[in-house]
């Protein structure tokens, strides 16, 4: 189980020099990524991390995967504190970013040994563990080419299969379909149901991404982020009833504008003034 509580995070970025200063910087300006972000997501499902572009939906599992220290709030994975302990906590993750990060000399089979020897795996155990996972992921021909020149559902399969390497109860997957055709989005989304049942581990997946018709086929619940914060979580059937809509497009699109509209009411000015004006 994956538990964010109540996180925040800001970053301080350079403001553009103004014009006829030359090159130097203006002062710096502060860019509140993650607001108040919060979710849970249980063992045996797929929880789904659903948000625009900028909702802070990577930085919060740039967060979960203690790349980068929250300035508020926690995170545990199986009870195991992300901050305090954070080999602990990743031992029990399998991480997919969006950046597939594969090795290009190496071959498939390489690739996942590897990683699986990083994990703490003697080389026999990892090997067998690649081959079942080829079976089950149906990448047995691709495990012994060399992963240069994979296309991005070949990528994606093999970066799926490092991840599973150790057998984690918690699986993180960021945007994991960018770049996908039909065909490997398809064979991604079987995977994952697979994943979530018993014969599969009934592992806690969380999947993250804009993509509204793929977080509603395969995730059982979903997180609503928008402006840095969880707007929503539910069903799909919840949300739906939460708006009043029978279209889940059309929900998270009056979720999202009334996070916005309530944003910009506290921030006061022509802002607010604008978001009532355009107020149904």
């Amino acid at each position: 189980m994956i538990v964010i509580d109540h996180v925040a995070k800001q970053f301080a970025a350079p403001s553009p020099a103004p014009w006829g200063l030359g090159f130097k910087q203006g002062l710096p300006k502060t860019v509140h990524a993650v607001r108040d972000v919060s979710l849970t997501a249980a063992d045996g499902c797929v929880t789904g991390l659903l948000g625009p572009n900028g909702a802070g939906k990577t930085t919060t599992l740039r967060l979960l995967a203690g790349l980068i220290a929250p300035d508020a709030g926690t995170l545990s994975v199986d009870g195991i504190d992300v901050v305090a302990q954070p080999r602990e906590a990743l031992a029990r993750m399998g991480l997919l970013g969006d950046a597939r990060g594969l090795y290009p000399r190496l071959s498939a089979r390489e690739n996942i040994v590897y990683f699986g020897m990083l994990q703490g795996m003697g080389r026999g155990a990892a090997n067998a563990r690649a081959e079942a996972l080829a079976r089950t992921l149906d990448m047995t021909a691709l495990l012994d080419r060399r992963t240069d020149g994979f296309s991005q559902g070949e990528r994606m399969k093999t970066a799926l299969a490092r991840a599973l390497v150790h057998d984690p109860a918690n699986v993180v997957l960021d945007e994991p379909t960018n770049g996908l055709d039909v065909m490997a989005t398809r064979a991604l989304r079987e995977a994952l149901r697979f994943l979530r049942t018993p014969e599969g581990g009934s592992k806690c997946i969380v999947f993250s991404s804009h993509i509204m018709s793929e977080v509603e086929r395969v995730c059982d619940t979903i997180v609503l982020v928008a402006g840095g914060r969880t707007v929503a979580s539910g069903t799909v059937e919840a949300l739906l009833d939460q708006t009043g809509e029978t279209d889940l497009e059309d929900a998270v699109v009056k979720l999202v504008f009334d996070e916005k509209r309530q944003a910009a009411g506290q921030a006061g000015g022509p802002a607010a003034r604008q978001a009532e004006a355009v107020s149904p």
